[in-house]
């Protein structure tokens, strides 16, 4: 999906349609940043190709920036945060949003730091093996990594429901897999495959409509 333009903006069509699908079942407002995230996967993807067009300079180096900015702003700078809170949202007693407090917490200050680091740090963009690469020398970093995995994984495998483990243990997979193979390409291959991932969010949607919605307490 994030090998060339043309990948990104057929993925992203495919997501899309991933995405409205998975709105058109939701049946409570704490569902819907959750059942969102394919859409959010879907436009992010579709940035992407925007930055491929200026790379491979159909388009002025300005667009690859600015539309490689708006990826990483999603990419490292919001996900983080939504992610933690999309879960406790969904969670559907008090006990298990409780459990979610603290990855909510790690999430929003890391948000707020990669946040920091995109505005004081440049940008740096290039093509490597047929991936982008994107890099700010205040994010590439063990320790930012390390919290940003937890803060995006770690509250979907602490959830009480198990499609949202299975989503959890999915993502984390890819990433291993990533970051053992073309770690450089993280952030772009990363969150390709969690886009791809969301087909388990569509499934979960589409066969808990007995199950929802919750008894929201």
């Amino acid at each position: 999906m994030c090998f060339s333009a043309t990948a990104n903006f057929v993925g992203s069509g495919v997501l899309g349609t991933i995405g409205v699908v998975t709105l058109t079942r939701v049946k409570h407002r704490r569902e819907l940043l959750f059942a969102a995230l394919p859409t959010l996967f879907a436009i992010h993807q579709f940035m992407e190709g925007f930055v491929w067009l200026g790379l491979d300079g159909i388009l002025s180096p300005a667009v690859a920036h600015d539309m490689g900015a708006a990826f990483m702003l999603y990419a490292q700078g919001l996900l983080p945060f939504l992610l933690p809170l999309s879960v406790f949202l969904f969670e559907a007693d008090r006990k298990s949003r409780q459990r979610m407090l603290p990855f909510l917490a790690l999430g929003l200050g890391t948000t707020l730091y990669i946040l920091w680091a995109l505005t004081a740090f440049p940008l740096q963009l290039y093509v490597r093996q047929n991936t982008i690469v994107y890099i700010n020398q205040a994010t590439n970093h063990m320790a930012v990594a390390v919290l940003y995995v937890i803060a995006t994984c770690g509250s979907l495998f602490f959830s009480k429901n198990k499609m949202m483990v299975v989503f959890g243990a999915a993502n984390l997979a890819i990433l291993l897999i990533v970051m053992a193979f073309k770690r450089y390409a993280f952030t772009s291959l990363w969150c390709a495959y969690a886009a791809i991932a969301s087909i388990i969010i569509l499934v979960y949607f589409w066969t808990s409509s007995e199950e929802r919605p919750f008894r929201y307490a």
